[in-house]
């Protein structure tokens, strides 16, 4: 197996755009690390790299060899896994891709409890722009998407979809407060909004509700960060969002709360959960899947 590991460096090099940062990460010398690559590339007849002073960055070549690489290692923690699941051991490698919803409350539980069962596992959570979590799963660098509102399904196996209510989120003594039943998007704007950045999907919902009743919404604030979101909101007059999958169960020590937002017959947005197609996933991957599978089913099915 020790091939893998020159092959591990490359993958690595490319991830990190410098010999420099990359020998960091892998506790080598840059120099040591830059004859692996000048063999290889020997070994080849081409280089794979093309050097800048800013760094180094895969040409036509290296592209090719990468796709190889990714694949190989992918190949190799598939047999680890299944290898680990004969022996009792439950071990292997998960990499997980998601949007900003799901990570907040919701996969940080499941992975604390996995961990407890199979210590043995080892987790990577990648946290993605909206569209490019589910792109990640092409290249098998991530082995499972958890996405709310992807643009680009035609390449994920879903095994969970399910619609996601939203809810306004405000300081205990706002005046909304003092309503009962759900909260009317032309309420909301009345009052500061602190918005997520464009495209995120609880964005999109929101735009459309807006435009489906004439008009625009003018965020005080816009971020991408939905904590910081959500903190703005206390104490203030502002309104933030979120969705189910990661409305905080204990705004009332946070002196916030919830209420619902009525959609109005705008659709609401759909978180899935899946992989890539026609992939066979890591025993340690799929039964993690499983997991999320039956929560996701039982709290939003």
């Amino acid at each position: 197996m020790k091939h893998l590991q020159t092959l591990k460096y490359i993958e690595k090099v490319a991830r990190a755009g410098s010999l420099r940062n990359a020998a960091e990460e892998l506790n080598l010398t840059a120099s040591a690390l830059n004859r692996r690559i000048l063999a290889v590339e020997e070994e080849l007849g081409v280089e794979i790299f093309e050097r800048h002073p800013a760094g180094l960055r895969p040409n036509i070549a290296g592209e090719i060899l990468l796709k190889h690489i990714r694949d190989q290692l992918a190949d190799m923690e598939r047999v680890h896994s299944r290898i680990a699941d004969l022996t009792g051991m439950r071990a292997g490698h998960i990499n997980i891709a998601t949007t900003r919803e799901p990570v907040q409350y919701f996969l940080p539980d499941l992975i604390k409890q996995h961990l407890v069962e199979f210590p043995a596992v080892t987790f990577a959570v990648n946290l993605f722009e909206r569209g490019e979590a589910e792109q990640s799963l092409l290249d098998n660098s991530s082995d499972i998407a958890i996405v709310y509102e992807p643009m680009h399904l035609q390449d994920m196996q879903t095994v969970f979809a399910g619609a996601q209510e939203m809810f306004v989120i405000m300081a205990a003594d706002h005046p909304l407060a003092r309503k009962t039943g759900k909260i009317k998007i032309y309420e909301c704007a009345e009052y500061p909004l602190l918005l997520p950045k464009r495209p995120e999907g609880m964005r999109q919902v929101l735009d459309n509700l807006a435009a489906k009743l004439g008009f625009a919404l003018t965020p005080a604030v816009e971020s991408n960060s939905l904590d910081l979101l959500r903190l703005m909101a206390q104490d203030t007059r502002a309104l933030s969002f979120s969705l189910a999958v990661n409305l905080r169960p204990d705004l009332k020590a946070e002196r916030m709360l919830s209420r619902p937002l009525d959609l109005q017959g705008v659709p609401m947005g759909i978180l899935f959960a899946g992989y890539l197609r026609g992939r066979t996933l890591p025993v340690a991957a799929a039964r993690f899947l499983e997991v999320i599978n039956r929560e996701l089913s039982r709290k939003f099915g």
